[in-house]
């Protein structure tokens, strides 16, 4: 069964995304509205997450998933401890058609009870 994934961060690697989701492929660019990304965590680190800011957008890329691709993302994830899941329908532009097409996806956001600071210089070059 295929589901549609959002990505944001380092999940917008093509190379490590590939290695981790063998069967998952890129098919389309949309956009969150009314969200903002920010660096959020814990001791072992600082890594992006989302939260609503009326006014700001995130940029992302959607995946089609298979189950076992979802598994590896919800362990790379830390989910549901670190990371929870969310479904949102949202305008996806196709990148085969370039044309726009609702459909219904899954992402991770970070618990909103993290503290923000600052990323490792490799996290940002990822």
């Amino acid at each position: 069964m295929k589901r549609y994934y959002i990505a944001y961060g380092s999940n917008l690697n093509i190379r490590q995304m590939k290695r981790r989701c063998k069967d998952a492929k890129v098919i389309g660019t949309s956009v969150l509205k009314d969200y903002e990304l920010l660096f959020k965590g814990s001791k072992t680190g600082y890594y992006l997450t989302i939260e609503k800011k009326k006014g700001s957008e995130v940029p992302v890329a959607i995946w089609e998933t298979s189950k076992s691709d979802e598994l590896s993302l919800d362990m790379y994830e830390g989910y549901p401890s670190f990371y929870y899941k969310k479904n949102m329908e949202l305008d996806v532009k196709d990148l085969k058609t370039n044309k726009e097409k609702k459909l219904d996806a899954y992402i991770y956001i970070m618990h909103e009870d993290r503290k923000c600071g600052l990323p490792t210089r490799f996290y940002l070059r990822t």
